[in-house]
């Protein structure tokens, strides 16, 4: 069994990483969705995955702290707009499907911007 959950920690965490590159694909749920998966299957891999220089990142602050940085918040909608708004002009031409992607756009935002923001000030305390 353990084998099976870092198989599927392994698959979880490749979506998380192309989920940093790709705007419609979230990173952060996947990478928690990893760490649970690796926990149960290897404490190797979790340790690893906690302790990365940047994928643990993401995890310890929205376990910790349920918040998003101000940079990936910002990154995050600008792209998810950029994409949609290329696909309505470009790409999509069904009047009901433009205004779909605008309310999945919209609900993705809502859905990002609802999580609390993450500054650090001098002693890196959540502010």
């Amino acid at each position: 069994m353990k084998v099976l959950y870092i198989i599927l920690g392994s698959i979880s965490l490749a979506l998380g990483i192309a989920g940093i590159l790709l705007p419609l694909l979230p990173t952060t749920p996947f990478l928690l969705l990893t760490a649970a998966l690796y926990f149960k299957g290897s404490s190797r891999f979790y340790n690893w995955l906690i302790n990365h220089k940047y994928l643990g990142t993401y995890i310890r602050n929205f376990r910790e702290n349920k918040a998003i940085s101000l940079r990936v918040k910002i990154i995050s909608v600008s792209l998810v707009w950029i994409t949609i708004l290329y696909c309505i002009f470009f790409i999509i031409d069904p009047l009901w499907l433009k205004s779909l992607l605008l309310c999945i756009a919209a609900g993705v935002s809502y859905h990002i911007l609802s999580f609390k923001t993450l500054k650090r000030n001098n002693d890196h305390r959540l502010i």
